[in-house]
């Protein structure tokens, strides 16, 4: 009867510890700065790079147990909403307006060079994304009744803005009354090899998906501060948009699409259960797994975003993946940078 007692305790153990090893966690690496991060770049397990308002960039190369925390000099009062890196020691900053600029480092962020610069009245920049280590393309709001894109392929040294008949492959189509896009976590904007896709928000939410061919998305819209945020591709085809209303940001409807556009016609739908509110970033961890954040909360998907389940209601802006590796790490306001543990 012993016997059977241990073994049966031996088994509620090995249940809850299976039961809590799936179940993942946040555990914070660093807070307490009043920054405010929405650029994260993730190469490998240990190498993350993250942006923000006054200036500040933080760089890890040990997995995050420790940060260097960087203020770029002429640029104290610039709000870096975007980052993209390349490697421990290369990395692309964007701050967003007065004014819009692209900023390089080849030394690992102790000298930055100014690859991309523009003063026009309006300029505002909200993501950029490479599609491999040489070819990006760079979106913001609109000026004169067109979307503002630029094109690098040389990882982001020189960029070309595009205009007339070279805008039929990427300027899909001209902005209806309100509608832009955030710059809320650089992730509105995805490349599949030469080709964008991405998503506005407003008074109006779309996903542009093909030169000329967009689809409305059945999103929050109407207001300044409702749309499409985010959105994450799997493969080529299929993939998850998210957003909301972020001064609305605990409403837990009309937040979240799941699309695909190798159906024709282009299918879409929306999940199950949805979202626990107003998210500004998603992310595939895998094929399955997906997780979203916001200021109202952090969510995981299992089921390709279908049901999400609440994990946090910590307030997060960006979370991402390591593009070779495991590493899952969010940041948000405070200064704070998450790692996701299971």
């Amino acid at each position: 009867m012993r016997f059977l007692k241990i073994f049966s305790l031996a088994v509620l153990i090995n249940l809850s510890y299976a039961a809590s090893a799936q179940t993942p966690g946040i555990q914070v690496l660093e807070s307490g700065k009043k920054i405010s991060i929405r650029g994260l770049s993730v190469v490998n397990d240990d190498v993350i790079w993250a942006s923000g308002s006054k200036g500040s960039v933080a760089r890890s190369t040990d997995g995050g147990k420790t940060f260097t925390w960087t203020t770029v000099p002429g640029y104290e009062k610039n709000d870096f909403r975007d980052i993209e890196a390349f490697d421990k020691n290369t990395a692309l900053i964007m701050a967003i307006t007065e004014p819009a600029t692209i900023l390089k480092t080849t030394d690992g962020g102790l000298t930055w060079k100014k690859v991309l610069e523009d003063t026009t009245k309006g300029a505002f920049f909200d993501a950029m994304d490479f599609a491999d280590p040489r070819t990006g393309m760079l979106l913001g709001d609109p000026i004169q009744n067109r979307f503002y894109q630029a094109i690098s392929r040389d990882g982001g040294d020189t960029w070309q803005q595009v205009t007339g008949a070279a805008a039929s492959a990427y300027h899909y189509d001209s902005p209806t009354a309100g509608e832009a896009f955030f710059a809320s976590s650089g992730t509105n904007l995805k490349m599949l090899g030469n080709h964008p896709i991405y998503v506005s928000g407003g008074k109006n939410s779309r996903l542009f998906f093909r030169p000329f061919d967009t689809i409305p998305l059945p999103i929050m819209k109407g207001k300044e501060s409702t749309g499409a945020n985010s959105i994450a591709v799997q493969g080529f085809y299929t993939g998850v948009i998210v957003g909301g209303d972020f001064t609305r940001d605990t409403i837990s409807s009309s937040n979240c699409v799941l699309f695909n556009i190798s159906a024709d016609p282009i299918t879409y739908r929306i999940p199950t259960t949805p979202p626990h509110g107003y998210r500004s970033c998603v992310v595939y961890l895998s094929r399955k797994k997906l997780l979203t954040c916001g200021t109202s909360g952090v969510d995981l998907s299992r089921d390709k975003g279908n049901n999400w389940e609440l994990i946090s209601k910590e307030s997060y802006h960006v979370c991402q993946k390591a593009k070779k590796g495991k590493a899952v790490f969010l940041a948000g306001n405070n200064g704070r940078i998450a790692k996701l543990v299971w």
